[in-house]
Order: structure tokens, then sequence, then C-alpha cells
């Protein structure tokens, strides 16, 4: 066990103090929360009681895991209340949750407690199929609860000046999946649109599309080339809907106004997210030096902003990875500065139309930030309440990022609440 780790249950209260602490939390949440903050180990015995036929299994993806590893595990946990939990397969000596079987079902366990029973997502039935150029489907479009997530292309032109996001390891984990598994590192916009008209013939199970891939620099302005490939997406996926519009999100780069114009005018695009990560400028630049560098701070919340006005108020957002602002290179000593801190930016962003989600930190060992450690389950949970409370007072949706369609925010899972 690392030092980190002993430190961490040394000092930090545990979920069980934790729910007691913050009654109006809902405790599921909180188990959330902590499952993908220590990550999930599968015990021998749950794995085999899992079905590939009938659950869905890790397909590629933009990131790895902390086990740095590409193994047939399945995709997600499932709790009671429908709260999804994207897993992270991690090392059995790093802490994690067990997956295991108890009275033959699955369930989560932690030091021999069963802390909840579980299930694993329903396979899609498109994943058996393959495209007419012989990709599997499931190498195309990923599967969410209701949402279909579209990596266009796997490779980020920041990590060529070796200025990555510093918790990223898209680049490194690009290249493992091409060599493992045979993943390409760009999409056809033919594959795409086929992929999805299939998909969308399981009545009910996709309400949403999203697209995301690496920074591209290239263009006669910057980030054009990125903005053309996925308008040739958009307008391709576009060719399965009789409606101009289809419910969807991008989360790009920080376009400005010209290309943000393009999107919306040139594409079925409903809604935009660019993904600042921290909220605070000395934290932007030491974690996210490359965005710092091309946009800078400022620059990028403005393009946010400019966004608000072609794309209308709540559906326009932010994501933060949320943790990395306590990284031992960043801008903050204690987790209360930096939650302070953290929300005061969000609600700044808020009053102009732009709603703010989390995901919780994975430090993985592709990644510039490998060794080191996320925040505790409190700051997590203090933080989730803080961007739903906000959402609230502005009266902000997030329906295009909510728990129904991404299911990776515990923020937004909140907004079952209202």
């Amino acid at each position: 066990m690392s030092v980190a780790v002993k430190w961490r249950i040394r000092e930090e209260l545990s979920l069980d103090e934790v729910v007691e602490k913050y009654p109006r939390f809902p405790r599921l949440i909180a188990v959330k929360i902590d499952v993908q903050r220590r990550g999930v180990h599968y015990t021998e015995r749950s794995l085999g009681a899992v079905d590939e036929k009938v659950h869905q299994m890790r397909s590629p993806y933009l990131f790895g895991s902390r086990d740095g590893a590409i193994k047939p595990l399945p995709e997600s946990l499932l709790l009671r209340d429908g709260t999804t939990i994207l897993t992270d397969p991690t090392p059995q000596g790093q802490d994690p949750y067990l997956v295991d079987l108890v009275d033959g079902k699955f369930a989560l366990t932690d030091g021999g407690k069963l802390i909840e029973f579980i299930d694993l997502w329903p396979k899609p039935k498109y994943y058996d199929k393959k495209t007419s150029s012989g990709i599997p489907m499931s190498h195309v479009a990923s599967a969410r609860p209701q949402r279909l997530n579209i990596f266009q292309s796997s490779y980020c032109h920041f990590w060529a000046e070796d200025r990555g996001c510093r918790f990223c390891d898209i680049v490194t984990h690009t290249k493992q999946q091409k060599d493992e598994v045979g993943v390409p590192t760009r999409l056809r916009p033919e594959d795409v649109s086929e992929t999805v008209r299939e998909a969308l013939k399981e009545p009910g199970r996709f309400t949403n599309i999203c697209l995301t891939a690496g920074s591209v620099l290239k263009g006669e302005e910057l980030f054009d080339r990125e903005v053309d490939f996925y308008i040739e997406t958009l307008q391709a996926i576009g060719e399965n809907f009789a409606t101009k519009k289809f419910p969807s999100q991008l989360i790009g780069s920080a376009y400005n106004e010209r290309q943000l114009a393009r999107l919306y005018e040139q594409t079925g695009l409903t809604s935009y997210t660019s993904d600042l990560e921290v909220l605070d400028q000395r934290a932007f630049d030491l974690v996210c030096p490359g965005k710092s560098k091309w946009v800078g701070y400022h620059g990028w919340k403005e393009r946010l902003v400019w966004a608000v006005d072609i794309f209308g108020r709540g559906n326009v957002g932010t994501g933060l990875v949320a943790g990395t602002e306590l990284a031992q290179l960043s801008a903050f000593a204690s987790e209360d500065n930096a939650l302070a801190a953290t929300l005061a930016e969000a609600e700044d962003l808020a009053e102009k139309g732009v709603t703010t989600v989390y995901i919780v930190w994975v430090p993985r060992p592709g990644s510039y930030f490998r060794d080191q450690q996320n925040a505790s389950l409190e700051y997590y949970v203090q933080l989730a309440q803080g961007l739903h409370d906000l959402r609230a007072k502005y009266g902000l949706g997030v329906d295009f990022d909510d728990y129904r369609r991404c299911g990776n925010h515990p923020d937004s899972d909140l907004s079952r609440l209202l």
C-alpha cells in the first residue's frame, strides 16, 4: 500500500462519516463518488458471473485506467436507484472497492463489508455488429446510459510540445489501444453514420449523441481543422434524422465566434461544452500548459460566454477534472481554499449562462500526475452539492450531460432532485 493511501485512511472521513455529516446529500451518490475516487477491483468469483452476451464490456475510450491494462471487464455498475458508476479497474494493492458475489448477486464490498448490491449495464445490440468497412461498431460508438459517445480522433496536439494536460493519458492510451485492440485513431464519417443508424434501431435506448476528441491546432486560424472534422462528422450523423437539429453535445476546444457559428448553422448540434478542467488561473496554467499557451484561462472563459449567445443559456457547459487543482504542482494548499475558489468561478460562469460539471480525477499511470492523490470524499461531496445549487439558483438545465445521458458527473446526478 502506498504512503499516499495510508495518509488518506488516517486523515479523511470515511464514507459513513461523510454521509452522517451531510444528511442532505444522497448516500448512493456519495457511494458513487467514493467508488470512482478509489476505483474497483473485480474478484475472480464476480468475473465468473459476467456474461459478455448480456453485459456491456469496456469499449475503446479516450483515457486509460488505473491498472494501465486493456482487459475484458464490465463497463459500469448500476445502483438500485438507477445511478451509474463508470468503473476504473484498479490494482488491489491501491485500496479499491471490490466487486464480488454475495448470495449469488453482484455486490460492492469494502473491507469485507457489504456496501450495496449492484447490477451491470446491459449490452446494446449494435455491439455485436460491424460497419460496412469491417470495423466493430463498439469501436465507433460507445454506449452510456442513454447516450452514444463518439471519439472522433484520439490524438491531442497539445502533447506534441509536451504541453498536454497533466492529468491526461490520451496519447499513451491511444497507442496502447491501436497496438493491442486495433482501434482506429480517426473515425470515418461513413462508419459513424452507419453505427448511429444501427444503434437507433433499439427503441428508447439512446436519446443523445456526444462527440469529443483531442485538440487539433492546425488550420488558417487555431482549431479550424478541428471544427472542420466535427462538422463533417455531425453532418454525416444528421443523415439519420428528419429534423435539422438532433439531441447532441460536442466537447471540443475553445472556439472563436466564427467557428461556433459554423458549428451551429451547418450541423444539427444542440449543445456545446469546452472543458476548462480547473477553475483558477494559476491552477489552469500548471495543470493545462497547452490550453494556457494557446488560448489562456480568461480567453477560454470568454469563448464559453460567446457560445451562450449562439447555443443559448443552459446549452453551454464546461467540465472539471476535480481534484487536480489540489495536485502537488497546483495552486491551493487546502481543500477549503480550493472549494471556495472553484465555486466562486463556477458562479461567475453560471451568471453568464454556462453550467459547470465535474468528473472525479483518477491519477492514471500514463499521465504526468500518475503518482499523485486525488481529493477527499468530503471535498467531492461539497463540490457536487455546490455546483448543483448554482444550477438551481441560476435556472440552468443540464439535460445534455445529466445522469440519463452521461452518468459520469456526481453533481448532475443531483438534477433528479429538482
